[in-house]
């Protein structure tokens, strides 16, 4: 009975070579993922150079305009046209 146990590793066929293409895909995907998540995660400080030349004042950057104007440019002239019956 103990002859007909067969403890041979089992016979496993050579990875082609899209599969090992699809596999370290794979890793440097995780990889990305995870240098993502740690960017998100981790703040990054500042440089000093950015800090201590501020060229213009923020206000000067933003200009806000009139949210009314906005609104009707963005809507557009109802077309009125008889149904052909």
């Amino acid at each position: 009975m103990a002859s007909d146990l067969d403890f041979s590793p089992p016979e496993v066929p050579e990875p082609t070579f899209l599969e090992n293409l699809l596999r370290y895909g794979l890793f440097l995907g995780a990889i990305f993922q995870l240098i993502c998540v740690l960017a998100i995660i981790v703040p990054i400080p500042k440089s000093h150079e950015v800090e201590a030349e501020p060229s213009e004042p923020r206000g000067a950057e933003v200009t806000k305009k009139p949210k009314a104007a906005v609104s009707s440019a963005n809507k557009r002239p109802k077309k009125e046209t008889k149904k052909k019956r």
